[in-house]
């Protein structure tokens, strides 16, 4: 059974912006190596000989700055990678210009682009001290380019404002970004809020209410039936049990309205949630890839993994006692899909196919644009396997 995502407006679906970034980035790729053909030889043989390999800078930067979309959780490498290119590129062209020689002047679109995209990536996704020190970074390779290599004197100094231009506006841009994203954890938690004090006051004003005049009858009844002495063992048994209930409802509203620890917390990132979600029970055999504790990870797919692991792992408790080998698997399969899979020897299948846990599954998984199967598997077991993106989709 597949419960397939939300259908998208392709161009704005994951692959749109990839598709675009790709296409200006070979545009100004070729313009870039048309530029410089026609700027003719450096000055000096070994500025010459540089000239020959420094078209090629562009092309791989913004082969690194592409990846950054199919490899998010390698943002501060790729961006790291990309400066170094450059930065090593300024430094041969300064060192030459300590001999004499001279590089022509290029204009480097594709390396400002790159380098500005990479910038704006970090800072929308990193951590603070990590973005700053890239974005520190990618702006002095931007910006300190075009005077290292080609002189203060020469015109081509001036590509320094637009590459300064350009830093800037993606640094702003990754601001904002992260900005948002901010806003949008912030109205998720208002919306919760909402819903659980609402919730609150449904079980308040109508659960309780009717588990209350139930004990109250149940109270009766056992009077009666000591006057009459008629069988009392099962009215306070049901007394105690409706008390119970009643206190634990009381509980629980209280809960819902203060917002205590008690309630789902969600987790801060992907290894919390997987050790807060599987137990420390000897039949579970769990399976986490490498490299999971430095993915970066949205907090929408990291509380749907939990979810997804805790409701699979309740099924095996509830609908297959017996089961003896419980495998949990999360792993990150490249370029930007996480697999959580559960799979249990205990039962072929579950013993409604129409629970709403399950529905609900398929549901919180297709809502970040996971997709997620349920079924049995081979050696009469039963496997829950999803794959969910790193960004919601």
């Amino acid at each position: 059974m597949t419960f397939p995502g939300p259908s998208r407006i392709p161009w704005t679906g994951r692959r749109g912006p990839l598709v675009a970034e790709a296409a200006v980035l070979g545009v100004l790729v070729v313009l870039d190596t048309v530029l410089a053909a026609r700027a003719g030889p450096g000055q000096g043989q070994l500025a010459a000989i540089a000239v020959e390999f420094a078209p090629g800078v562009g092309p791989v930067v913004a082969l690194l700055a592409v990846l950054r979309r199919r490899f998010p959780g390698h943002i501060a490498v790729l961006a790291a990678a990309v400066s170094g290119l450059s930065l090593l590129g300024t430094a041969v062209a300064a060192a030459l210009a300590t001999t004499g020689a001279r590089l022509p002047p290029q204009p480097g679109a594709a390396e400002t682009l790159a380098l500005a995209l990479m910038v704006g990536a970090c800072c929308h996704r990193l951590a603070p001290k990590a973005a700053t020190v890239l974005a520190v970074l990618g702006g002095a390779a931007a910006t300190l380019a075009p005077f290292l290599r080609y002189g203060t004197e020469n015109p081509a100094g001036l590509y320094a404002a637009g590459a300064a231009l350009a830093w800037g506006g993606a640094l702003a841009g990754g601001l904002v970004l992260r900005d948002a994203d901010v806003r949008h954890r912030v109205e998720i938690l208002e919306l919760r809020t909402a819903e659980r004090l609402r919730l609150a006051r449904e079980l308040h004003d109508l659960v309780a209410h009717q588990i209350t005049g139930i004990v109250v009858r149940v109270q009766a009844a056992h009077r009666v039936a000591e006057r009459t002495g008629g069988d009392t063992a099962t009215f306070a048994e049901l007394e105690t049990a409706g008390a119970t209930a009643l206190s634990a409802m009381r509980r629980l509203v209280g809960a819902l309205r203060t917002g205590e620890e008690d309630l789902f917390v969600p987790p801060a990132d992907l290894v919390t949630a997987v050790d807060r979600a599987v137990p420390d029970d000897d039949r579970i055999h769990l399976d986490v890839g490498p490299g999971l504790a430095e993915l970066a990870v949205a907090p929408e797919i990291v509380t749907t993994a939990h979810r997804l692991l805790t409701e699979s792992l309740t099924n095996v408790r509830r609908h297959a006692p017996d089961a003896t080998d419980v495998r949990v698997l999360v792993r990150h399969e490249p370029p930007g899909q996480l697999r959580v899979e559960v799979v249990n020897d205990g039962a072929a299948r579950p013993a409604r196919r129409d629970g709403y846990g399950l529905l609900g599954m398929a549901e919180r998984v297709a809502a970040v644009g996971g997709t997620v199967q349920t079924g049995p598997a081979e050696g009469r077991r039963w496997r829950v396997a999803a794959r969910l993106p790193l960004e919601p989709g």
